[in-house]
């Protein structure tokens, strides 16, 4: 069984959870430690021979929905399954499965929805797989509407949240391969009804749709007999260089650190020397941080934690940061199938440019990429846009109708 996850809640903070949906917030950081990993998040001493290959699986069970009523709609199924991570190294990714019950009625076979999260945090509690057993998964909002129409979906926990090592936050091919990957897992595994010619789409939002647009563009390579039909990729931190300009000093400061951590466990840098003694005891700390935690970096700017005074703004433009960061670039490789950009002008953290970079970047390499613009409030609200406008796509892209394109306009 899944021990309980770090952090007591109370009733108060799942209302605003609920409310605010894709960045929720609550109490302050515990000093306690976390508890060892379940022992179903632990990797064997060999792993299967194939990307996609089931390790484990198990029943998911919902905290939300402790009768079981949803065990009449769809069947919930944990997984630990074999991925590969950016440095080429076979790893074990936890995630989750759901298959809706009725039979699928429409064209074809059931699709399946690599689903990508958003931001979640970096400690193994915040994994999703845990989260919808613990406490309250936000993401279990914005799939609701997707196991309606029918569509199985898979989602990932990443690497390294909920597994062994850090989670590997921003890792632009990692998270992509992770997402491919559990949508193998599900065609493949016994009594899902999917197969490898099930169709398929990515979608996700902010973290997630970092996590669909990297899948979009290394399907092509990494699975190039996978059926993408199409992918859905909003809020996109395409380009981790306008993040800390924008987020440095707001509500969000955790998340830069969330990158900066994420990124150099992938590269193998030592941040001690980048930080003075209250930078190392806040970089300790957020180990274990959830997107839950953010109130307790709010409002602190990151040059206050550096050894020599200096942002992170300034921080990337060095070595051994650089290169690091300008690897997460997104919109260098074509996307295989046509993809929906959604983005907030009003966006708080990704600024909307970056959207507007992302399918200019795109068009210029010959995808069908269309850029639609929102006004709604904030990073928070854009999630309502992304949230609305899915359906209508996919249902196209399944039904193999052609797709429109902004291209024309970039």
């Amino acid at each position: 069984m899944v021990k309980p996850i770090r952090h007591a809640r109370s009733a108060a903070v799942l209302v605003v959870t609920s409310v605010l949906a894709v960045l929720p917030l609550a109490a302050t950081p515990s000093a306690h430690a976390e508890p060892p990993r379940p022992a179903f998040y632990e990797a064997p001493a060999t792993l299967p021979a194939a990307n996609g290959d089931l390790i484990r699986s198990e029943k998911l069970d919902l905290l939300l929905d402790p009768a079981g009523a949803h065990t009449v709609a769809f069947d919930a199924t944990r997984v630990l399954y074999r991925s590969t991570n950016r440095t080429g190294k076979p790893i074990a990714v936890s995630g989750s499965i759901f298959v809706p019950k009725a039979k699928w009625v429409g064209s074809g076979t059931r699709p399946v929805i690599g689903y990508a999260v958003g931001t979640q945090g970096i400690g193994d509690s915040c994994a999703p797989s845990r989260v919808f057993s613990e406490l309250f998964e936000y993401e279990s909002i914005f799939m609701a509407g997707l196991l309606a129409r029918g569509y199985a979906v898979a989602m990932t926990d990443y690497e390294g949240l909920g597994t062994a090592g850090m989670h590997t936050y921003m890792d632009r091919v990692s998270q992509g391969r992770a997402v491919i990957d559990i949508v193998r897992t599900a065609q493949r595994m016994p009594g899902t009804g999917l197969t490898a010619n099930s169709p398929v789409a990515f979608a996700g939002y902010s973290q997630g749709g970092a996590g669909a647009a990297s899948a979009a563009e290394l399907a092509g390579s990494y699975a190039p007999t996978m059926k993408v039909k199409g992918s859905v990729a909003s809020a996109v931190p395409a380009d981790l260089r306008a993040l800390p300009d924008a987020i440095d000093g707001s509500l969000y400061s955790l998340f830069t650190w969330f990158a900066i951590a994420g990124l150099t466990s992938s590269y193998g840098i030592d941040m001690d020397p980048y930080l003075n003694a209250k930078g190392k005891e806040m970089y300790a700390k957020i180990a274990d941080d959830c997107v839950f935690d953010l109130l307790g970096s709010a409002f602190t700017r990151s040059s206050d934690y550096t050894a020599d005074g200096a942002g992170l703004d300034e921080l990337i433009t060095r070595a051994p940061f650089e290169q690091m960061i300008a690897d997460q670039r997104i919109g260098r490789i074509k996307p295989n199938a046509p993809v929906l950009v959604t983005h907030s002008r009003l966006d708080d953290v990704v600024p909307h440019r970056v959207a507007t970079q992302l399918t200019q970047d795109w068009c210029s390499r010959g995808a069908t990429v269309r850029l639609s613009s929102n006004l709604s409030p904030l990073h928070v609200g854009g999630m309502l846009n992304h949230a609305t406008e899915i359906y209508a796509f996919l249902e196209a892209r399944f039904a193999g109708l052609p797709a429109a394109s902004s291209c024309w306009r970039m």
